[in-house]
């Protein structure tokens, strides 16, 4: 891949992504396979005025070799320095950066009951950290680099040099690097995402009805004081960062107990190193109450059984069936490019910052308001090329919102 490419990528995430302050620390996360360019990023981000750059190396192989003979006890535990790590940056007013690159089934063969032990202990441990990136208090962008294993999952019929070559090709399109100036071209799609975000604020719609051919037929009531937000977000001094690139959504949450019918799934969804496929999910006063899954039941299960949050939805996001990536048609297989191909819910943890003034209240007043907390918040696609969403007014008007799987207005 072309360095000029790569290095107006690099300038990109932290100008644009993480708009990194001077004086700012910023943690890189990143799998070891990106080391090139997570060290790119690292350069660009003193160039740009970082105190410091830490780096918090992830090592997937090594991760199923202890998944797989790691005594069970290794798994009941978080260690307190890693806790102090995060706490201590968070404090520091670091800003934080996780490249998304996983094998999307690196973890077939490992019991999905370890890791889900393991994920629910470390999110536990975590969860003021966690908190306070949902709540915008520090800044945070993830985005993607290739890695070999994902780009043959993505491209199964190319070389493995071809493979990731076209998948950096896709990535890059995907984030507008391929234009002449990514970051007025990033200016324009913010504008862009305001047109979307004006209609569904001032529609103040009660509830959202989701329907399509493959058999999602869905009531999302919203809380009275929800607001959607997309493109940019803010840090409550007003720094503004993008939290994913790419990003195509509007999204806001539903009110907790405020779900009722079926969804389908429409894309696999990665979670874990397991591919969960075809599922569906059935809601009552907000909770699900049955589910299925042709493939990846097991690992579906343990996402639900999480806690007693995991069991509702946190986020209700909307994706135009003719997003650029969507019309890409490459399944990436990676989340952060599947979501914003398609409209997504999140089972979960709800953002508070959906709820207006939500930075005044306390977590028992947003509770009142129907604001869902997990430890887990997880995003799965149900958009659809027929999807149709009907929304209703505080006053009963049926306002069509989605009709063949894009906006109306």
């Amino acid at each position: 891949m072309d360095n000029i490419l790569l290095e107006k990528y690099a300038r990109l995430v932290v100008k644009t992504g993480i708009n990194i302050q001077k004086g700012q620390i910023l943690v890189i996360t990143s799998p070891i396979e990106c080391d090139s360019f997570t060290r790119m990023v690292a350069k660009v981000a003193y160039q740009e005025g970082a105190k410091d750059v830490v780096i918090n190396w992830i090592d997937e192989l090594f991760s199923k070799i202890r998944y797989m003979h790691a005594p069970e006890e290794v798994f009941e535990e978080f260690p307190q320095w890693k806790k102090e790590f995060y706490m201590y940056y968070i404090k520091q007013g670091a800003a934080f950066l996780r490249i998304s690159a996983s094998d999307p089934e690196l973890m077939k063969d490992v019991n999905p009951e370890r890791i889900a032990k393991e994920r629910k202990v470390s999110n536990a441990s975590l969860k003021e950290y966690r908190e306070s990136l949902m709540s915008n208090k520090n800044v945070w962008c993830i985005v993607s680099v290739p890695t070999k294993a994902w780009a043959k999952k993505v491209f199964p019929k190319l070389s493995d040099d071809d493979a990731v070559e076209k998948l950096w090709e896709a990535i890059l399109k995907a984030v507008r690097v391929d234009t002449q100036d990514p970051v007025a071209s990033w200016e324009k799609h913010k504008a862009n995402l305001t047109k979307s975000l004006e209609f569904l604020n001032s529609n103040k719609f009660k509830l959202l009805h989701f329907k399509n051919s493959l058999g999602t037929d869905l009531k999302i009531e919203l809380p009275e004081k929800h607001i959607w937000l997309g493109g940019s977000d803010y840090t409550p001094e007003g720094v503004e960062f993008v939290a994913n690139m790419p990003t195509e959504e509007v999204f806001t949450l539903p009110k907790k107990t405020g779900v009722n019918g079926i969804v389908v799934s429409s894309k696999p969804l990665n979670y874990n190193g397991n591919l969960i496929e075809d599922f569906s999910l059935t809601f009552k006063e907000g909770k699900i109450i049955d589910f299925k899954a042709e493939k990846g039941y097991e690992t579906l299960k343990q996402l639900i059984e999480t806690d007693k949050g995991s069991c509702y939805l946190g986020e209700v996001a909307l994706v135009p069936y003719d997003s650029p990536i969507s019309k890409s048609n490459i399944l990436f297989y990676n989340t952060l490019f599947d979501e914003n191909a398609s409209c997504h819910l999140a089972i979960g943890k709800a953002y508070p910052v959906c709820i207006k003034n939500s930075e005044n209240m306390s977590k028992e007043e947003l509770e009142k308001l129907g604001v869902n907390d997990s430890l887990v918040h997880e995003d799965f696609m149900i958009g659809t090329e027929d999807l149709e969403i009907i929304g209703i007014t505080q006053e009963g008007k049926e306002i069509p919102v989605f009709k063949n799987g894009n906006f109306t207005y």
